[in-house]
Order: structure tokens, then sequence, then C-alpha cells
């Protein structure tokens, strides 16, 4: 999983609540196991019209937009059924934070496991970076997840909190897989003892 650390980009507003992981990823698109190749369809149904041309009010259809590396969105995101091609398809499209006033706990979760920093703030600061995303590619913001800060592409620092081991997890880029052979050696020490008192298991 790659590390998150400090990120600088391009926020995109999705001034939306209720943000249902069908909506993230329409259930059309579930049918691979590979974590590359959906953040085509991100958005699916409100990026693109029935004939497949995309729809230019869409926010991340606009140019300003379409590089984005971080979501502003409303409350309740990632809402729905507990698909991780969710969170898949966002990091697949490019986008590495997700900030909101609240967010559906498995979709919460998901994102840490695959590399996304997702931000609960209170609607009030929600509401002041949507207005700052809302200035185009010009108004860059950057998450620092070591100082557990936001600075608006004005200067404006606004804090955030993660859990500890969420944290320690993103800035050494561990997923479960990585967690696990982390511990390769500890592991190996015990099955090697194991063998040597219960041979006949």
């Amino acid at each position: 999983m790659d590390k998150f650390e400090k990120l600088t980009g391009v926020a995109a507003p999705l001034p939306l609540i209720n943000v249902d992981t069908d909506m993230i990823i329409p259930k059309q698109f579930l049918k691979t196991i590979k974590r590359s190749g959906l953040g085509v369809n991100l958005f699916d149904e409100m990026r693109y019209n029935d004939d497949g041309s995309e729809k230019p009010d869409f926010v991340l259809n606009k140019p300003a937009y379409r590089s984005a590396e971080i979501l502003v969105a409303g409350d309740n995101f990632g809402c729905g059924s507990s698909r991780e091609h969710a969170p898949w398809a966002i990091k697949d499209f490019g986008i590495r934070c997700v900030i909101a006033p609240s967010f559906a706990d498995i979709f919460f979760n998901n994102c840490f496991k695959n590399g996304i920093l997702p931000i609960a703030l209170p609607q009030e600061q929600v509401d002041l970076l949507m207005k700052d995303a809302e200035k185009g590619e010009n108004a860059r913001m950057t998450v620092d997840l070591e100082k557990q800060e936001i600075t608006t592409s004005d200067g404006e620092v606004i804090p955030f909190q993660v859990d500890a081991f969420k944290k320690h997890c993103l800035l050494e880029g561990l997923d479960d897989i990585g967690l696990t052979m982390a511990k390769a050696s500890e592991i190996s020490s015990f099955e090697s003892a194991m063998a040597m008192e219960r041979p006949w298991v």
C-alpha cells in the first residue's frame, strides 16, 4: 500500500449528502477483484450520459478538477453497501483524501486499508474547505498527516483528529497484509518452535 504522509493538490467540491457506495461505483462494475481500472467508472452515473459521453457539469469532468487528489463532500459519505470497490475506485482515480462531516463506518475503515485518508470535520470547517475547493485548480490544499493539519489555499490551518494506529498504518503504508508481514520473523520462529515441540501436527 502507498504511504500517505503529506499531500498538496487540487480539491474537488462535491456538496452532496448521503453519497452512497452505489453512487461512488455502481453495482455493474463490481465483477472485478482487481483494485485497478475502476477510476474511470468513479461516480459513473453522475459523470456520464447513457451514450457514454461526459456530463460537462459534473465536477470531476471540469478541466480544473480532472486531476483532483482531494475530495470535499457532504455528510454521511460512503453510506450504503460495504463494497470495498468504492475506495478502490476513488484511489484509482487519483483521490487520496476525502473530507466530510461524517462517514459510514465500513467505508471509513476501508479507506484506511486502501491508502486513503478520510477526515471528519465539523460542518462549518467543511463549508470553509468547500468554498476553498470551489476556487478551482489554482487553489491547492495541503493535507499533512504527521502534523494532522489541513492548510487552505489562503494559508488557514485546520487541525484534524485521526486514530493513532490508523495514522501509523497510513504513514508506513501498511494494510492488513503488510501488518502481518511485519511480524514475519516472529511467525517463522513460532512455527519452527511448534514443529519441534509438536512434529505430529
